[in-house]
């Protein structure tokens, strides 16, 4: 079996399902103990993310005896790139497509300029997909666009 070349970590998939629940309640500030128990996430995971999507500013936070988080921007104005970005730090496929690349071969590297263009062309992927996108479970079919071209992805049943 061939392991899958790009993968989210689990951090980033928890970190979706509680955006998703955020999402539900928009107007609803939410402490960290709701949004753990309602998730079924452990509070420390959930702390932990809900402290990096705050600092990202994909969600606000907010102190005090009602404190507690909120989405900060509608979810069809965050990202998937947004999400990611924010948990796990922002994509990059190879070495050489960070910013302050260290790689030791890049002065005689031939395929750089193509890995870049790879990572650009996900990076654009992803920008598409929004928070709401993600958050449609009723459609087994979902409808994209990649490079300006329509893409149906299909949900596979187990």
């Amino acid at each position: 079996m061939i392991p899958p070349l790009l993968r989210i970590s689990k951090l980033t998939d928890y970190g979706t399902v509680l955006l998703a629940y955020l999402a539900a309640r928009q107007s609803i500030v939410c402490s960290a103990a709701e949004a753990a128990a309602a998730t079924g996430i452990s509070l420390p995971t959930t702390s932990k993310l809900l402290k990096a999507l705050s600092r990202s500013g994909i969600i606000t936070s907010t102190r005090g005896s009602n404190g507690g988080y909120r989405l900060y921007k509608n979810p069809s104005k965050i990202s998937a790139t947004d999400i990611i970005d924010a948990i796990e730090g922002s994509i990059s496929i190879t070495e050489c497509c960070t910013s302050g690349s260290q790689c030791e071969y890049e002065g005689a590297c031939n395929v750089s300029d193509a890995w870049q263009r790879v990572n650009i062309a996900i990076r654009s992927a992803l920008d598409d997909v929004s928070l709401s996108d993600l958050l449609r479970t009723n459609n087994s079919t979902s409808h994209f666009r990649f490079a300006d071209l329509p893409i149906t992805v299909r949900s596979e049943k187990r």
